[in-house]
């Protein structure tokens, strides 16, 4: 396709009988009739903000109508054709414009940011590019499960520059994914031009640099129905039998701006007009008149019947009433409901390392859970660069453990689309620094999922963290407290091999994501009896290790070590030792009972001490026991620095260093 605009659209009927042609009419005429009705109450204020697809219809209507109902679809904001083109009823989606109760969000989120599992469509977050990792792992439930389904994904120009479509599209690519990656190209990125996100003439033109073969990338006329409809139809049936991703670019152009408010004053002068001549609408529309399929009466009466439907659900879904606020609902709807089946540890046991009790506990785990899938980079037949799943691969085969790319947030992507498609999935960061590298799909699309509609994201996170071996500021850092300052995460970080098998078992039964937290200095540095088999532990339930009477000590993780290490070398203090186990859910109740009964608190962590969990902890025995204090509480953290490679420095850094100091003192105080 040239890059000059074409001045007219060239159809070509692929066999379609005349009802299919109908249909597509139909199935155009809906979108852009709801949008003309959207326009018109975005002016009255009956709804907040529209992103317009006007002129794009073509794309999201050929697309879901090729493919068949349970096939995924992941749309962005203008593909308002995926949502109708699925059934949903449009009161419901009306009401979910206004933020009305019957929406997909509750109220909470707008537009389209939504999804439904029913209707097989999975809607996109603001930070442009997540949904490619998603639709990643929903085509590898597929290629497991050999369902001969595709999955369909739209980004755009401007969303194709984003660092998590190059690492969906390499997924895609190394694991042979049954993907489609749809890129609407219509040419502007808000006001950026694509001369100013891309060098190369077309996006397809990148695709051999992924190892995709030039048949595989696909360029259409976006604004032609039925080549979208025929391109992705064959596409389809082509990756069903054979899998394996397919780039295809629909060139476009989007009338309006990127949303109303930000209009088109940026636009060259007369493009709008060139674009218009090839309104997919009205020219599909010309084509079934001109060809005998439809004729005036039959548009008249097709335009009256969306426009009565459209009416009539618009009046559904303005009388009912604004929604009801109940706090206690929006913090419940946080986390999916879940009650562990508590499973007590049997009389049998084995001395672990810790490394070995969570190697154990995830081969308890893949073989209760034969859905279970486990990611992450040299995790298999090298078994990890701590050699957690070595033995794994012979066990369980390489579909089930996967070796990934470097790509952090496409394989965070692809354990949700996983968890979506009713698998469990847990992805090992290699490190908990590099975490940070998919921190967008975590905290914004993994933890808010099940709040914003109703969908939960079995996923767990395990997270090898912490100093003490001398590795440097990107490959020590405790940084838990980024995630416990995110509703919708659940937070595990054990100090023992039995409680860190116990814990994973419970994490993987848990329906919500999970960051599972494991020192690297434990690893291989204490051993203890675990028992064998199966069992869980329950989250938010503190252990009290030593009982006492004079001071408090909350802590966790290496901080377990460090207080037993100063206890054992002062048994005169009688101190109640609190080991949270788990940071979400939070033990309040044995934190309050313990410092109740001894009237001081010191919390320990080796995380940094500004903006460490142990200011929260504080500030909530600062209000909930300040009746029993005999002082204030104490906070023991590491500095407030990175952390150091060299030993002594690193000794300097961490909280190991002060504790004993600061107990000692917070005893005479």
């Amino acid at each position: 396709m040239s890059s000059e605009i074409a001045t007219s659209i060239q159809y070509n009927n692929p066999g379609l009988n005349n009802q299919e042609l109908i249909d597509l009419y139909k199935a155009l005429l809906l979108p852009r009739m709801i949008e003309e009705k959207m326009l018109s109450q975005l002016r009255l204020g009956k709804i907040s903000k529209w992103f317009s697809g006007i002129g794009q219809e073509a794309i999201s209507v050929g697309v879901t109508q090729a493919l068949h109902q349970d096939e995924f679809i992941l749309p962005m904001h203008r593909n308002l054709g995926v949502f109708v083109g699925r059934g949903i009823p449009l009161s419901r989606l009306f009401a979910q414009f206004q933020g009305k109760e019957s929406g997909f969000t509750k109220g909470r989120d707008r537009s389209f940011h939504f999804g439904s599992i029913e209707h097989r469509v999975v809607g996109m977050i603001s930070h442009l590019g997540p949904q490619l990792g998603i639709a990643d792992g929903i085509a590898l439930a597929n290629k497991l499960g050999q369902t001969e389904k595709a999955t369909f994904v739209f980004t755009g120009d401007g969303g194709a520059s984003e660092g998590d479509f190059h690492e969906a599209v390499n997924v895609a690519a190394v694991w042979q994914l049954p993907v489609i990656i749809g890129i609407e190209n219509n040419s502007w990125g808000l006001s950026t031009p694509s001369s100013e996100q891309f060098r190369c003439a077309q996006f397809v033109d990148k695709a051999i640099g992924y190892g995709i073969p030039e048949e595989d990338a696909i360029l259409v006329d976006g604004n032609n129905i039925l080549d979208v409809y025929t391109a992705v139809k064959k596409a389809a049936e082509s990756i069903r039998k054979n899998p394996r991703p397919i780039i295809m670019e629909f060139k476009t152009f989007r009338i309006r701006g990127h949303e109303e408010a930000s209009g088109t004053k940026y636009y060259p002068e007369g493009i709008i007009e060139q674009w218009e001549q090839l309104d997919p609408v009205v020219n599909f529309e010309q084509f079934l008149h001109e060809g005998g399929v439809i004729d005036a009466d039959f548009i008249a009466a097709a335009k009256k019947e969306i426009k009565d439907e459209i009416s009539t659900a618009l009046k559904t879904a303005y009388a009912e009433d604004l929604i009801t606020v109940s706090t206690e609902r929006e913090v419940g709807d946080v986390f999916k409901d879940f009650t562990l089946d508590e499973v007590a540890p049997g009389s049998s046991t084995k001395e672990m390392r810790f490394i070995d009790a969570i190697s154990d506990g995830l081969k308890t785990a893949m073989e209760r859970h034969d859905k279970l899938v486990l990611m992450g980079q040299d995790i298999a037949d090298y078994g990890g660069v701590f050699k957690v799943t070595e033995g794994f691969v012979d066990d369980f085969g390489k579909d089930r453990v996967r070796n990934t790319p470097l790509c952090e947030s496409a394989i965070l992507g692809a354990a949700l689309g996983l968890s979506m498609s009713g698998y469990k999935a847990m992805m090992e960061m290699q490190f908990a620094d590099f975490v940070t590298c998919g921190f967008n799909q975590i905290v914004n699309n993994l933890a808010k999922l099940n709040y914003r509609w109703d969908e939960n994201a079995d996923v767990v996170v395990r997270m090898p963290t912490g100093a003490g071996v001398g590795a440097g500021p990107f490959h020590s850092q405790s940084n838990e407290a980024w995630f416990f300052h995110t509703p919708g995460l659940k937070i595990a970080y054990p100090a023992f091999p039995a409680d860190a098998k116990g814990l994973l078992l419970s994490a993987f039964e848990d329906p919500n994501p999970v960051m599972f937290f494991e020192h690297k200095a434990l690893y291989r540095s204490i051993s203890a009896e675990v028992p064998e088999g199966y069992y869980t532990i329950p989250f938010g339930k503190a252990a009290r290790l030593r009982t006492g009477d004079s001071v408090s000590i909350i802590t966790y993780g290496m901080g377990v070590h460090w207080a037993l290490a100063v206890l054992d070398k002062h048994p005169e203090i009688s101190a109640d030792l609190i080991d949270l186990r788990t940071l979400s859910p939070l033990d309040t109740e044995s934190i309050f009972e313990s410092v109740n009964k001894t009237g001081k608190a010191i919390v320990l962590h080796e995380d940094c001490l500004t903006g460490g969990i142990g200011g929260e902890i504080s500030a909530l025995i600062h209000e909930h026991c300040w009746k029993a204090l005999d002082a204030a509480v104490v906070r023991s953290a590491s500095m407030d620095t990175p952390v150091p490679f060299a030993v002594p420095l690193e000794n300097n850094f961490l909280a190991s260093d002060r504790f004993e100091q600061q107990l000692l003192q917070l005893l005479d105080a």
